[in-house]
């Protein structure tokens, strides 16, 4: 029962390190081990897992924060977006992002700005303060963008854009490569005049990138 006394005096009312560490009869030490990556060549299978026996039985979750504090890391990433939040068309970018982060063992705090400059700079120094590992900034269409003030201070990608100072690394769709697998297809079937439908390319909206409309030209015949 004195784990249970010392869980409720951390103020906390969640099992500890020594709880665990008393109920599998081994140091706090031992313990920390097996929830920090160093078991290795520090303990025997058999202590590891009796350590996480004892952590299953009481319910033992390793403090995010806590960890975090001695790592210097918080295994939380911003994700910063104009709209993309609040569409209905972009939650695979979204899934994407949070599905990889989750199998690292991260999670991603998502912000939408709603295309407001002032409001990308503030949720970004909001992330900062936050002692975010990096951020993400996404747009819902593909365009060169303005950097929010302070992406530079931490490990920073672009998502669906490009920065207009070119200071970032970026990472948007193989539009071309579509295009050109999509007139493939049609070739292959036997097609030989083909159309494009989409936006003009002869106005492209202030900001977007240049369209393209030779995909199918240049698929050999």
């Amino acid at each position: 029962m004195g784990g249970a006394e010392d869980s409720r005096s951390t103020g906390t009312g969640r099992p500890t390190p020594r709880d665990v560490a008393r109920l599998a009869g081994v140091s706090h030490t031992a313990v920390s081990f097996v929830f920090n990556g160093r078991a290795e060549g520090n303990l025997s299978p058999a202590t590891q897992e009796r350590n996480r026996q004892a952590a299953a039985q009481l319910g033992y979750r390793p403090d995010p924060v806590s960890r975090g504090l001695r790592r210097r890391r918080t295994a939380v990433i911003g994700l910063v977006t104009d709209e993309i939040a609040s569409s209905p068309f972009a939650g695979r970018l979204l899934r994407g992002a949070m599905e990889t982060a989750w199998g690292s063992d991260h999670l991603v705090l998502t912000v939408d700005s709603g295309g407001d400059p002032a409001e990308e700079d503030a949720a970004v120094a909001e992330l900062l303060d936050r002692r975010v590992d990096g951020i993400i900034y996404a747009a819902m269409s593909l365009r060169r963008v303005r950097v929010p003030e302070g992406l530079h201070r931490t490990h920073s990608v672009l998502a669906n854009c490009l920065p207009e100072d070119g200071s970032l690394p970026a990472v948007v769709p193989a539009e071309r490569v579509g295009g050109r697998t999509a007139a493939r297809l049609l070739l292959d079937a036997g097609h030989r005049r083909l159309a494009v439908i989409g936006p003009t390319c002869r106005e492209p909206a202030p900001g977007s990138i240049p369209c393209r409309s030779n995909s199918s030209r240049r698929v050999s015949m």
